[in-house]
């Protein structure tokens, strides 16, 4: 794929539209003692120049090479930054290898390659395009590079860090696939690190062939996790030269992102790499029954028409062509064992890497990090109207029907509990609501509390002022408030001074979360901690308040 260089543009633009010429300060004030070019030749308020970028400017160190990124808006940039080597050919399925290092300064100014995934079909129609406007760059195998936003570089300050994992379940997505992800806003106001990273998906990542490889592809299951430690030690090792605190850092992710975020504080090899954790309208107790992925590499390499023998040879396929092949492979072992598929490729509970049974529960051998986390979801996460005006009519008997083909006798109950649960609610948004339920987080919860570290729990109800208001508390909607990006991802809020608001008491949390493990002491109301009995819950919204467990009743209806 063409880099889209207008994206690019906008990219650097928009991050000062929260910023007046006349409240920047002196841009040499940001630059470390040794940028002298930067000092020498930046002068305050001549012209307004806001992007620096030259022979002396923004050079880190790593522990592989120098990289060189940009100066924007007061906010040191660094982009495409490897952490791990190309995973093509003999390192497909393979734990993440080193990058070779490299000797002059290696440019750092655009972002890394996405991870091997279908790219076909990719913007559904014009509204969905539209909102989400999403960024994809070339795909490769060779995908293994993170991004960096700071403030200061080798300034001897220990700011918190942030690592970003992006949505797309386990098979898509990239580390700025939303301009929601951008770090730049919440880096220069919050004063802290924010890294985000690509790492292997789908079959790339998850194909677990140690059933039929044996020792040497012991760990082909879970590749893409492993992918993320190694960002995680990349940052404990190197992030201190960016400006940041190895000892303080927050994992926090979206959608599937939230569910690497579960996973990730479950598995040992993130212990001391990890110190506080947020997931976002995503969560999991529990990875893949090892039975059942075994039996999907097993059908992989009849569907490749190979034997054991030959499993190497994988390694040659073409990724995408592998691609179709495991997908196959993965839809026949399903229907021969009479599963439903839900999760093709996804971690796997080797109880190795990743403990078998719930995560948190002291069920396995091995030992997770005992982190704090924050849980978010949105009301009306899979609203289904955004683009269909028609809908908006439905009747609560419409909804019934809707329902039937996923709840059976069931349907009518539900909508029911909900809208005595709900009574001002429209039937729309109650089958929002019952779409968008919260049991997974709430499940997640609980399993987190037993391990006596404070769990948070929140639910943004913000609805933007889009589409005659049927876009609502969607899926993805609050990203961009966490990291007060919404002036950015301004076709997800409509911009301007109300969703900046709520953004400021979001990120404060999310801030005050990062440095003290509580995310009080803002904007916000009172956060009481969770509790199984109470079930307290943030409501984010223009007006924010603390309730007890305000689904309580409705949730009861979906319980098998």
């Amino acid at each position: 794929m063409h880099m889209d260089r207008r994206q690019f543009v906008k990219n650097l633009g928009l991050g000062t539209a929260s910023l007046s010429m006349g409240s920047l300060v002196t841009a040499s004030s940001c630059a470390p003692s040794g940028d002298s070019s930067l000092k020498q030749n930046v002068k305050e308020g001549e012209d307004g120049q806001f992007l620096f970028i030259g022979d002396d400017i923004a050079i880190a160190q790593t522990e592989y090479g120098k990289v060189q990124g940009y100066l924007l808006n007061h906010v040191y940039t660094f982009l495409g930054v490897p952490y791990g080597a190309d995973t093509s050919g003999k390192n497909r399925f393979m734990p993440p290898q080193k990058p070779e290092p490299w000797t002059d300064a290696r440019p750092a100014v655009f972002y890394g390659n996405t991870a091997p995934q279908r790219m076909e079909n990719r913007w559904p129609n014009n509204y969905g395009t539209f909102a989400d406007h999403w960024n994809y760059w070339d795909v490769s195998e060779d995908c293994l590079y993170l991004n960096v936003w700071t403030p200061g570089i080798a300034d001897g300050k220990k700011r918190p860090v942030l690592v970003w994992l992006h949505g797309g379940g386990f098979t898509n997505g990239s580390g700025i696939e939303q301009d929601g992800y951008h770090g730049e806003n919440i880096s220069r106001e919050g004063d802290i690190v924010f890294c985000s990273i690509n790492h292997r998906l789908g079959p790339i990542g998850f194909s677990d062939l140690s059933g039929v490889g044996g020792e040497a592809y012991k760990d082909s299951g879970n590749v893409g996790m492993l992918d993320i430690i190694a960002a995680l030690r990349w940052v404990h090792d190197n992030i201190a030269n960016f400006g940041g605190d190895p000892g303080n850092v927050t994992v926090m992710g979206q959608s599937g992102g939230g569910s690497k975020v579960c996973t990730v504080a479950a598995m040992p090899a993130a212990k001391g790499l990890i110190h506080r954790a947020v997931a976002l309208s995503g969560s999991t107790v529990g990875a893949s029954d090892q039975v059942m992925t075994r039996k999907v590499g097993e059908y992989i390499l009849r569907e490749a028409g190979l034997t054991a023998s030959q499993l190497d040879k994988l390694q040659r396929i073409p990724w995408r062509e592998y691609l179709d092949i495991a997908d196959r492979a993965c839809k026949k072992c399903w229907e021969d064992q009479g599963i439903s598929m839900r999760r093709t490729f996804g971690p796997v509970a080797d109880d190795r890497n990743i403990p078998a049974g719930v995560f948190y529960s002291g069920e396995s051998h091995l030992e997770s990090p005992v982190v704090p986390m924050i849980f978010c979801t949105t009301f009306h996460e899979w609203n289904p109207n955004r683009a269909d005006a028609a809908l908006e009519k439905i009747t609560q008997d419409g909804v019934i029907e809707k329902l039937r083909s996923q709840q059976g006798d069931k349907a009518e109950s539900i909508v029911k509990a909900f809208a005595k649960n709900f009574p001002d609610k429209t039937p729309v948004e109650l089958w929002a609501m019952i779409l968008s339920s919260r049991q997974r987080v709430v499940e997640a919860a609980n399993a987190k509390l037993k391990q006596g570290q404070p769990v948070y729990v929140a639910w943004f109800g913000w609805c933007p002022p889009l589409f005659n208001n049927r876009m609502r508390a969607f899926h993805c909607s609050d990203i961009c408030f966490w990291f007060k990006n919404t002036d950015r991802m301004f076709t997800h809020t409509g911009g301007g001074k109300v969703p900046r608001a709520l953004s400021d008491k979001m990120s404060g949390a999310l801030l005050n979360f990062m440095r003290t493990e509580d995310p009080n002491g803002g904007e916000l109301p009172a956060w009481p901690k969770y509790t199984e009995e109470n079930g307290e819950v943030m409501i984010l919204n223009n007006t924010c308040e603390a309730q007890n467990d305000p689904d309580r009743e409705a949730r009861k209806s979906l319980e098998v």
